[in-house]
């Protein structure tokens, strides 16, 4: 599953000569040449400081900056340029500048294009840990935050780069690293929902913003930026000696463990500046060596790590001070200023994993998930009756279980219509939930199981696939724009996103046979893609539509009604019928391209019709419960190592399993910490991110 790089491009990341020595007049020629190339760079960078300072609330124009900054200026024009904007500007230039180098690096040691500090879960651990500090009330200063951060970044890197290797030029750095923080987000997002007052402004904060007050966080992060950009260019050669290979370093006598945990450790120290002084700012350290990467082809000036740096750095710069300058120029300074500019850069690294997702060579075919197994049809009798006999048990326990407890008889009661007025109003609010629970969770399952026979992949899955992210955008931008819409306005609106985002993922990733990298990386991609666009419709929308869009978000079932569950409980009864019906079908799609074209099936009118099935389910689960993920990853896994990898028996079974997963996460998130809830989406990424990263694991070996 190795993703590989062309020669030239190998050849202009090693700074190795493919061809006859240069002469002196071409060796000159290209220093001049990538000497020219870094003074636009700078000059890029300077005018985009100076139209980011002329932009705000206040109107100030290139006279009144360069008065102020020869003393020369009204004191009222002064204080707003020299208290908000030149601070502001400062942080974009060392934010940009920390988190390209970051990226430079961690690609250079790394051999893979797509490794940066997003890709690492470097930003998803800082946030996490600075989460966990504000959780406990602890009021640090800076210096002390940036600690933190940096041991939280440093953490959740170690971690990816423990289950994936480091140096092997594969994808498996940025599956493990996705996977990661989107359990890392999850369990940061229970924390804010946990502790709103002590994690105010922690979610804004979140998305990266480089407006300061003052200069005071610039100059306590400048040493510490500079100090980790030292470091990597005295490690420079080394890096350099990296990229030809780990045996040809070794007989260069550089160390190749060493070196690779010096980078990775100073590429966390400049992230956790950048993330302490700014927050996570998506995307920069992906984005900027890939646009210095080309340069390194036409100008050997480039190919060296000494110089490639620095160049990362400015380009680093000139994207964070960009991205504020088209947010300020299209939403308006008035507007703006609620917006953080990470949204902006998070969009644009979106399209840029997309993009070098479908151009990156994918050497992995799509293969059938699991070995061929068939258990007897007593071991698969014996698993469903289990699953019945836990599930009701569970639905039993939800109903009874809460804020109030009650008894079988209150139920019998209720279901009979003598039950008093509390009861009936507990089971009226308490029953919908459950039924949205098991809905949302068969829903879910069964759209994975479709998914993953259609595309022969085993981490398919519509959260991760961004099926899921599309239906929250679509819902989520119909709860905060018509805060009255109904039930099903919001299925409708979940669709629409979710059928969008399909047809994006699924019509780029289809080229070569739906390839499993490709596949899931621009799904990723797209996923990151609608998660900054809900970031920036939560931050510009009113508070309380905010947290109503944050709750409903985390995958809870609050406040669900029996008209809620009914979209759900339709696509779910459709979708069951259909996967029954055309099993063979499910089975011969899941086995590989040619045995199906052997018996006459036609591949793409099958293939189109169950997406579309599994759009529906996502998109129906997503309306009724919010954002849960992994249910579509796990059960169906779960399923075929139960019962095989037969549909007639895995479609049950992990209808089963996908009902009791979301079942079980809303009872234990609402009961475990009651009166305060958790959303049954944080509870089920806690459990389906650890079993992704064993899937990964597994895979690779």
């Amino acid at each position: 599953m190795a993703v590989t790089a062309s020669a030239s491009e190998t050849a202009a990341t090693t700074g190795a000569a493919t061809g006859p020595a240069a002469g002196p007049k071409t060796v000159l020629a290209t220093r001049s040449g990538a000497a020219a190339v870094t003074a636009g760079i700078v000059l890029l960078v300077a005018v985009l400081a100076v139209v980011d300072l002329t932009q705000g609330t206040a109107a100030v124009g290139p006279s009144e900056v360069f008065r102020a900054l020869t003393g020369r200026t009204d004191p009222d024009d002064a204080s707003v340029i020299v208290a908000s904007r030149l601070p502001r500007t400062a942080a974009g230039l060392l934010v940009g500048a920390v988190l390209g180098t970051a990226g430079a690096v961690l690609q250079a040691v790394s051999r893979n294009v797509l490794a940066s500090p997003d890709t690492l879960a470097v930003n998803a651990g800082a946030y996490l840990a600075l989460g966990v500090a504000g959780a406990t009330g602890a009021s640090l200063p800076m210096l002390a935050s940036s600690g933190v951060a940096f041991a939280g970044g440093l953490a959740a890197a170690a971690v990816v780069l423990g289950l994936s290797g480091l140096g092997t030029g594969t994808v498996w750095l940025v599956l493990a690293g996705t996977a990661l923080t989107l359990g890392l987000h999850s369990m940061t997002q229970a924390l804010i929902l946990l502790f709103p007052e002590q994690t105010e402004g922690l979610y804004q904060w979140n998305q990266g913003s480089i407006s300061q007050n003052g200069f005071d966080g610039v100059l306590q992060m400048l040493p510490i930026a500079a100090a980790g950009l030292a470091g990597l260019l005295l490690t420079a050669r080394r890096v350099d000696a990296l990229a030809l290979g780990d045996d040809a370093a070794r007989g260069l006598g550089v160390p190749v463990r060493a070196t690779r945990v010096t980078v990775v450790v100073l590429a966390a120290l400049l992230s956790a500046a950048a993330v302490t002084l700014a927050g996570p700012v998506g995307f920069v350290g992906l984005c900027a060596p890939a646009l210095v990467r080309p340069l390194a082809r036409r100008f050997r000036g480039f190919a060296r790590s000494r110089t490639a740096m620095p160049a990362a750095a400015l380009t680093g710069a000139a994207l964070v001070l960009g991205s504020d300058v088209l947010l300020r120029a299209l939403v308006g300074g008035d507007r703006a200023v609620a917006v953080p500019t990470g949204v902006v850069t998070s969009l644009v690294g979106a399209v840029f994993l997309v993009v070098m997702a479908v151009r990156l060579r994918d050497t992995a075919g799509a293969g059938a998930p699991d070995r061929l197994r068939v258990p007897s049809r007593a071991v698969f009798l014996a698993t469903v009756a289990v699953l019945v006999a836990v599930l009701s048990g569970l639905v039993i326990a939800a109903v009874l279980v809460g804020d109030s407890k009650l008894l079988l008889g209150d139920v019998v009661n209720w279901a009979g219509g003598r039950a008093g007025r509390t009861v009936s109003f507990v089971l009226d609010t308490r029953v919908p939930r459950v039924l949205a629970a098991l809905g949302a969770g068969a829903a879910l399952a069964l759209a994975g199981t479709l998914v993953q026979a259609v595309t022969r992949n085993p981490l398919a899955e519509p959260n991760v696939l961004g099926v899921t992210g599309g239906g929250a955008l679509g819902a989520v931008i119909l709860v905060t724009t018509v805060p009255a819409a109904g039930t099903w306005g919001v299925a409708g609106a979940a669709f629409a996103g979710s059928a969008v985002t399909a047809v994006l993922v699924f019509g780029l990733a289809a080229r070569g046979g739906f390839r499993q990298n490709r596949l899931v990386l621009v799904g990723i991609g797209v996923a990151s893609g609608t998660a900054a666009l809900i970031s920036l419709l939560i931050v510009l929308t009113d508070p309380f539509n905010a947290n109503k869009a944050l709750t409903w978000l985390s995958g809870s079932t609050y406040g669900r009604t029996m008209p809620d569950v009914l979209p759900v409980a339709l696509a779910l009864l459709a979708g069951l019928g259909v996967a029954v019906a055309r099993r063979t079908e499910l089975d011969l799609l899941s086995l590989d391209e040619d045995t199906p074209r052997l018996l006459g099936l036609r591949l793409a009118p099958g293939r189109l019709g169950f997406l579309v099935l599994s759009v529906v389910l996502s998109s129906t689960a997503v309306a009724c419960a919010g954002t849960v993920g992994f249910v579509g990853l796990v059960a169906p896994h779960a399923a075929r190592a139960l019962v095989g990898r037969r549909h007639v028996r895995v479609v049950p079974v992990a209808v089963l399993l996908g009902a009791a997963l979301v079942c079980a996460a809303d009872l234990l998130g609402r009961t475990v910490i009651a009166p305060a809830q958790l959303g049954a989406g944080l509870m089920t990424a806690v459990v389906g991110t650890p079993y992704f990263l064993y899937l990964l694991v597994r895979s690779r070996r």
